[in-house]
């Protein structure tokens, strides 16, 4: 832990000199605070840090936390799960079997002060290991760490507030209702938390859903929820929580809806940005595989990010070693610089082959996945093509997920310089024929708007 609170005075120590050469700061935030897809927020505050979970499913490593020191601007910072290590490992290693639909679901955590723990793990940041294993199920679990250090999980959020215990629970299409109690063994009565507030923050979205609450050292609170919109996903919106005299806590809302905008809880702290380039001198904790990576396929070299071909397959699905990254909405640009000249015949890197001693960029279409059982439906059909040479190209898709628009273009260039814009964006990852090749990812630019944050 001294560790980490080093790591904080230096970020604050960063922070108060880049807001000084800000002037001055908008006084409030816009929602959502994130437009990532990070479903089923569990948040939390130890000192003056606020740390958040989320859902990953089949992707790996599992549970991202992010920090922050105001609640608006966040950073990617661990994942609570290493590794998907439950269930049949040839499902979650894409070893002829798959495990779409399955994996992290409604993560969930919590600080111990009395034993100076983090469950999942033993610090924030990590790194994190398993210690034990819950031989029971709650659906969208919580956890509640009372005064006097004892643990308690609930198949529901809980929380505990001058002598009175509280759970949160979603009322679908409706909006989020809290029970309250004297005891963390009940009875409880409940009231609306929020209820009927429209779903007015993004149009096409829904209404603010499952989420957590959490409290300021200054005993005020916030409740942060997520909006569901395809394709955007699962996107985290924030408002503060009135706790009039009675006990009975409540959003927040303007004019009967949860706002657009609030002010900022605190003085704004910036992060180090979701946007701009990355070159892979390592791999950060903004990126997840999809499944578990196979280890010996991958590795952060002197030019970059090294991937070696990890599966034999013609289907995208079961492509083992996809380094995925979530997309910033609502509309951003992503740009990937490779070195493809150790692409092995039959290879197929991120809309790059290889047949013989040729390549090309190509554009499949229509690749999909049935939802019931999980299976691909169809793998898609080349329709476009290029001949390239020279062994580096850029790639860049543009993309919006409104759910109005809902459009991606894929170009590609041989220069850096002049795109080529003709497709959209597809992704693939793996050896047609024989294990062997592979590429290396020199660089990775994310371009888009953030509406928070004043880094």
């Amino acid at each position: 832990m001294e560790h980490f609170r080093d790591t904080v005075a230096t970020v604050k120590k960063l922070t108060t000199l880049g807001l000084l050469a800000l002037g001055a700061v908008a006084q409030n935030f816009t929602n959502p605070v994130l437009y990532q897809d990070l479903a089923d927020v569990d948040i939390m505050r130890n000192g003056d840090a606020f740390y958040y979970s989320a859902s990953t499913m089949h992707f790996s490593p599992g549970a991202p936390i992010l920090w922050s020191f105001d609640l608006v601007d966040w950073e990617y910072s661990s994942h609570s799960v290493p590794a998907l290590d439950f269930g049949p490992q040839k499902d979650y290693n894409l070893s002829g079997t798959s495990a779409y639909n399955k994996g992290i679901y409604a993560s969930f955590f919590n600080y111990n002060p009395k034993t100076k723990t983090w469950y999942w793990a033993s610090a924030p940041e990590g790194p994190w290991k398993k210690s034990s294993t819950l031989n029971f199920c709650y659906y969208d679990c919580g956890m509640l760490i009372d005064d006097d250090g004892t643990i308690y999980v609930e198949g529901l959020r809980m929380y505990t507030r001058n002598g009175s215990y509280y759970i949160l629970s979603v009322h679908p299409m409706d909006g989020n209702i809290i029970l309250k109690g004297s005891s963390p063994w009940g009875p409880f009565q409940w009231k609306w938390l929020i209820h009927n507030a429209g779903s007015n923050l993004i149009q096409g979205f829904g209404p603010p859903a499952q989420g957590g609450l959490v409290s300021l050292a200054d005993g005020r609170w916030y409740h942060m929820a997520f909006i569901n919109g395809f394709p955007g996903g699962r996107i985290p919106v924030l408002a503060p929580v009135d706790w009039p005299s009675d006990g009975w806590p409540t959003v927040h809302t303007v004019n009967g809806a949860w706002s657009k905008q609030y002010p900022y809880p605190l003085t704004p702290h910036a992060v180090k940005s979701i946007v701009g380039t990355d070159n892979f001198a390592s791999l950060g904790p903004q990126y997840e595989w999809n499944h578990n990576a196979g280890p010996s396929a991958w590795s952060i070299t002197a030019n970059g990010l090294e991937l070696r071909t990890a599966t034999v397959t013609d289907d995208f699905f079961m492509a083992r070693n996809t380094l995925t990254h979530r997309i910033l909405g609502p509309s951003s640009t992503a740009t990937i610089k490779i070195d493809y000249s150790k692409m092995a015949d039959g290879d197929r890197w991120v809309g790059v082959a290889r047949d013989g001693s040729s390549f090309k960029v190509l554009m499949t279409n229509n690749i999909s996945m049935n939802s019931n059982g999980w299976k691909t439906d169809n793998k898609g059909t080349q329709i476009a093509s290029a001949s390239i040479s020279g062994g580096s190209i850029w790639l860049r898709t543009k993309v919006n997920v409104l759910p109005r628009a809902q459009q991606g273009t894929f170009q590609y260039s041989t220069d850096g310089v002049n795109f080529v814009n003709r497709w959209r964006y597809g992704v693939f990852n793996y050896a047609t024929k024989a294990k062997g090749g592979s590429v290396t990812m020199r660089s990775f630019a994310i371009d888009g708007t953030m509406q928070n944050n004043p880094a």
